[in-house]
C-alpha cells in the first residue's frame, strides 16, 4: 500500500508540473482539437480543384464542349493558353493538367479518322495526377460521344459489375484521416509527455531530490506511466467525441469503451518508450532528435498509411515488434467495421506483450542511470 501511495503521489505531482507547462499543454490542446480538423480538412485523396489549362488549336464546338466540361469541384476553371505556355506552366507548377486540343479535331472525328488529342501532367502532384488521368478521359470521350450521336449513351458491357462499398460509401477521406491523426497524436504524444517528464525533472535538478526519499525507480516510473498517460487518453477520448464525431461528423461503428481499453493499453507501451528515450536523451534537442528517428517509421510503417501488406516482407516482419501496428489493426477494426472483443483480442494480446517488453527495458536503463547518478 505504501508503494502505490507512491506511485499515485508521484503521479499527482506530474500532472501538476505539466498544468503548470503552458506549452506542453497547448501542444496537447491543439494537437487533439485544431490539429486534427485541420490535418483532415485541409488534406484531400480525391480530385479537388485540380488547376488545369487548355490550348485550343481547333476553335470548333467540338473543342469548346470539351473545354467547358471541366468544371468545379474537380477542375479549376480552365486556363486558355497558347503552346508556347506549356512548358513554362507546367515547370512553374502552375497547372497540374494541361490538355492540348489539335488543330481539325472535330473534322478528323467526323470524318471517322482516330486523332490524337494530347495531355500533358504534373506528376510530382502524384495523387491528382493518378486520379486526374482516369477523369479527363472520360470526359473527353462523353463528349466526343455525344456530340458526334446528339446524346449520351454508355456502352453496355457484357458482365456488369455491382459495387458494394462498406464502412465508407461515400468514399470520404476525412473518415479515414481524422481516426489515423488521432491514432498518430496518442502514439507520438505519450512518447513526447513522458520522455519530457524525465528530462524536465533531470533538467530542473527534482531527480536528485526524488533519489534521496524512500522511493524505488519503479515508483518513479509507474507514476510517469500512469499521469502522463492518463492526460493522453482523457484528451484522446474528448476528441473522438467532439472532434471526429461533433465537428468532422465521422460516424463510428464498433465500441468505443472497447477502442478506449486498446488505446489504453497502447499508453502503457508507448510511455515505456517514452521512458526509455527520455533516460538515453540527456536535454530536449535530443529528445526531439530521437522522436523523428522514432514517429517517422511508426507513422509510415505501422499501416496507418498504407496498408502492410503492400510493405515488403522484411518490413512487415520488423513492424511486428511495434505497438503502433497492432493499435492501428485494432483501432480500424473497432471504429471502421464495428469489430468486437472476438476479432481483435490477438492485437490486445500483441500489445501487452511488446509493452512488458518496453517497460522491462525502460525500467532496467532507468535503474541503471539513478545508479550511475547516486
Amino acid at each position: 500500500m505504501r508503494r502505490l501511495s507512491n506511485i499515485y503521489r508521484l503521479g499527482i505531482k506530474e500532472l501538476r508540473s505539466f498544468v503548470h507547462d503552458r506549452i506542453l499543454f497547448i501542444l496537447i490542446v491543439w494537437a487533439f482539437s485544431g490539429g486534427i480538423y485541420a490535418a483532415t480538412t485541409a488534406t484531400s485523396q480525391e480530385l479537388h480543384n485540380a488547376p488545369i489549362a487548355v490550348v485550343d488549336e481547333d476553335q470548333s464546338k467540338l473543342s469548346g464542349r470539351i473545354v467547358g466540361a471541366f468544371y468545379g469541384p474537380y477542375f479549376k476553371p480552365p486556363i486558355m493558353i497558347s503552346h508556347a505556355e506549356i512548358d513554362h506552366g507546367l515547370d512553374a507548377g502552375i497547372y497540374t493538367f494541361v490538355v492540348n486540343i489539335p488543330p481539325n479535331l472535330e473534322h478528323d472525328i467526323v470524318a471517322g479518322k482516330h486523332p490524337d488529342l494530347q495531355v500533358n501532367i504534373d506528376a510530382t502532384r502524384m495523387t491528382q495526377a493518378f486520379i486526374g488521368a482516369g477523369y479527363i478521359q472520360n470526359i473527353v470521350n462523353g463528349e466526343v460521344g455525344e456530340f458526334l450521336k446528339g446524346y449520351r449513351q454508355n456502352t453496355a458491357l457484357p458482365i456488369q459489375l455491382t459495387t458494394h462499398v462498406k464502412f465508407n460509401p461515400n468514399l470520404s477521406s476525412a473518415w479515414f484521416g481524422s481516426i489515423m491523426e488521432l491514432i498518430n497524436n496518442i502514439t507520438m504524444l505519450s512518447i513526447i509527455l513522458t520522455g519530457a517528464a524525465l528530462i524536465r525533472e533531470r533538467e530542473h535538478g527534482t531527480l536528485e531530490h526524488l533519489l534521496v526519499m524512500p522511493l524505488n525507480a519503479a515508483e518513479i516510473v509507474l507514476a510517469k506511466i500512469w499521469s502522463m498517460g492518463l492526460v493522453v487518453l482523457l484528451a484522446a477520448g474528448l476528441s473522438l467525441h467532439f472532434v471526429v464525431q461533433g465537428a468532422l461528423h465521422v460516424p463510428i461503428s464498433g465500441s468505443i469503451p472497447l477502442f478506449m481499453c486498446g488505446a489504453l493499453l497502447h499508453l502503457f507501451a508507448a510511455t515505456s518508450m517514452g521512458v526509455f528515450m527520455g533516460t538515453v536523451a540527456r536535454n530536449m534537442p535530443q529528445l526531439g532528435l530521437l522522436m523523428i528517428l522514432t514517429i517517422l517509421p511508426l507513422h509510415l510503417l505501422s499501416g496507418g498509411v498504407t496498408p502492410r501488406e503492400s510493405m515488403p516482407e522484411i518490413v512487415q516482419l520488423i513492424m511486428q515488434a511495434a505497438p503502433t501496428t497492432h493499435f492501428v489493426s485494432l483501432a480500424q477494426a473497432i471504429l471502421y467495421r464495428g469489430a468486437g472483443f472476438d476479432v481483435v483480442w490477438p492485437s490486445f494480446l500483441a500489445i501487452i506483450g511488446i509493452g512488458g517488453v518496453f517497460f522491462t527495458l525502460s525500467l532496467a536503463l532507468f535503474r541503471k542511470s539513478l545508479a550511475s547518478a547516486q
